[in-house]
């Protein structure tokens, strides 16, 4: 077993093993209670009822379930959702006041900018305020206008303290250390600037950018250009977030609620092209992972559709697989995630070979997340070289630092 030490008390974790069968235990049963509520409550242990805490914070559902769930559980469990709840609700304040200094130093600056995934789904009333979690703003504009958008954020008290192949990161001046544990109205509004809206599948990158941006944008922050180009975002990014084993399950819940506002011609730019090239070969998997909670909300037209662009070898894998296998409830770290999404025998290869003996930009964004990422920062394997981790890795099996550090805390943080 674990042992973790916290300023009140010590908590000790079960080991890995017996962690293991409970995450997916508890993990498929908030997932099933979150889409359809049932009026019986769990007979759960108390280190479930603790691991259900873990499951529902790093899946970003506590609020959703404090106000969905028609059984109540202990105490204890009860006052969390309740508490995860409020403190969603109060950042929300925070999160809108920022998006509106944004939008207005950005239309006064003639810079146009389109506010992503969470700050969409709210602009359209599929969440209200305390429902949804958001951990950071998201914000695309053109390459052209990414200098004038970042020395905006600087204007508003923001400093850029991180890259990635996916966007720059910026937070604000005057930054400090999260909670250590679920959602807290005080935790850091940090804001995401992309140029480019893509994922990695394995290895190459899938690019959707020019379905995301209006086409005649006005300065200020802007919406997507329609449900079905929102879709197709939420989309990708739960693809890239299956490949990796990064899935929430509240990513499944955005596309559940989006679906139900979607037209036939918002449907008809998810699954209706002539050209090979801009065939959502990546769609599949997570609309049919959805489509296993949340029965029928997809036309039967355009996941046979999505199915007949997916390839053989991972439709058929990603059928097989379980939430818990693709989402941040996976305990174990693999040698090679997601290589089923490779579209072709070189493409394997090389993702394989980047695994083995990853890039400079790799190693710097790794380097970076040891050194900004709580959970990264308590474990050695964040820290490890290239050799000992694949030398720890054939030895024994390695959690994943990530998993175990939010486990880890809710432990820490039983009543």
């Amino acid at each position: 077993m674990t042992v973790r030490a916290t300023a009140s008390h010590t908590a000790i974790v079960p080991p890995p093993a017996e962690l293991h069968p409970t995450l997916c235990k508890v993990t498929e049963k908030l997932a099933r209670e979150l889409a359809n509520p049932t009026s019986c409550a769990p007979d759960w242990s108390d280190t479930e009822w603790t691991m259900a805490r873990a499951v529902a914070a790093v899946h970003g559902i506590s609020p959703l379930l404090s106000r969905s769930l028609q059984w109540q559980g202990p105490i204890g469990w009860t006052r969390f959702l309740g508490d995860q709840r409020a403190h969603t609700a109060a950042r929300h304040l925070r999160i809108q006041a920022l998006l509106g200094s944004i939008d207005q130093t950005a239309r006064e600056a003639g810079v146009a900018a389109t506010a992503l995934k969470g700050a969409a789904l709210h602009d359209l009333g599929l969440y209200a305020a305390g429902d949804r979690p958001m951990a950071d703003i998201d914000l695309l504009v053109r390459p052209a206008d990414v200098e004038r958008m970042a020395a905006l954020l600087v204007s508003l008290g923001y400093r850029q303290s991180g890259v990635t192949w996916k966007e720059r990161i910026f937070t604000a001046v005057d930054d400090h250390a999260p909670a250590a544990f679920g959602e807290h109205s005080n935790n850091n509004l940090k804001i995401e600037l992309h140029e480019r809206i893509c994922e990695r599948l394995p290895w190459r990158l899938t690019d959707a950018s020019e379905f995301i941006f209006p086409q005649r944008p006005r300065p200020g922050l802007n919406g997507y250009p329609s449900n079905g180009s929102l879709m197709r975002h939420l989309l990708l990014h739960a693809a890239g977030s299956m490949a990796f084993q990064g899935l929430r399950i509240l990513q499944l819940h955005d596309i559940a609620l989006l679906s139900t506002r979607m037209s036939a011609s918002d449907w008809n730019e998810i699954a209706a092209s002539d050209s090979p090239d801009a065939r959502l070969w990546w769609a599949y998997p997570p609309l049919e992972l959805m489509s296993r909670y949340y029965p029928s909300r997809v036309p039967g037209r355009i996941l046979a559709a999505l199915s007949d662009d997916c390839s053989y070898i991972l439709r058929a894998l990603a059928a097989r697989k379980s939430l818990v296998e693709v989402s941040h409830s996976y305990l174990w770290v693999r040698a090679f995630p997601g290589i089923e999404w490779s579209q072709s025998i070189p493409d394997c290869l090389a993702y394989a070979a980047s695994r083995v003996r990853p890039n400079a930009g790799h190693m710097a964004q790794r380097t970076y997340v040891a050194t900004t990422q709580a959970w990264a920062k308590q474990g050695e394997w964040s820290r490890m070289s290239q050799g000992r981790r694949i030398f720890r890795w054939l030895a024994s099996r390695q959690t994943r630092p990530a998993v175990m550090h939010a486990i880890s805390a809710a432990f820490a943080h039983v009543e």
